[in-house]
């Protein structure tokens, strides 16, 4: 009776590490990602060790990409300085990193219009593997492939600064 549990659980490992592919967590060891740059008018983000491109990354945007983020719902991705603070491992968007929008001067101007300034703004995967991503579609982050994700989420720690250029 053992050694007939033994050969099923085994037969049974063997199965299940068959179906389930690579882990969407990768391991990193290079040199430390010290600041991101996202350009917007070029869609390219880049992790930078000091004054060195490690890698780089082609991004959707939120679906009116001109301009600042000024308010919930504007379909705007923010431009400025803000930190990577936060990261979700099970983001309906495969894997995602939150960036510290909206800053003190974010919510002041959304006062000023008398609106809520939004949040949750993420650099994140796809809602659909395998989709194609060919328009600005968020509501204001950052979109890449799910390959992608995978290696920003493992580079690019809490705390790193990320430039949004326009």
């Amino acid at each position: 009776m053992k050694r007939r549990n033994l050969i099923l659980g085994g037969t049974a490992l063997v199965a299940l590490g068959a179906c389930g592919g690579e882990s969407k967590f990768k391991r990193y060891n290079g040199p430390q990602v010290t600041y991101v740059i996202a350009n917007k008018a070029d869609r390219r983000m880049y992790l930078m060790h000091k004054d060195k491109v490690l890698k780089s990354y082609d991004f959707k945007l939120g679906f009116a990409p001109v301009g600042h983020k000024r308010f919930e719902g504007d379909g705007k991705t923010p431009e400025g300085l803000y930190l990577i603070d936060r990261r979700n491992p099970n983001s309906k968007f495969h894997l995602s990193l939150g960036i510290s929008y909206p800053n003190q001067a974010d919510r002041a101007m959304a006062a000023l219009l008398d609106k809520k300034p939004g949040g949750d703004i993420f650099i994140h995967g796809q809602k659909k593997p395998g989709d194609k991503n060919r328009n600005d579609w968020t509501w204001g982050c950052l979109s890449v492939s799910n390959k992608d994700i995978e290696d920003i989420y493992a580079m690019v720690g809490d705390g790193t600064p990320i430039a949004l250029n326009p």
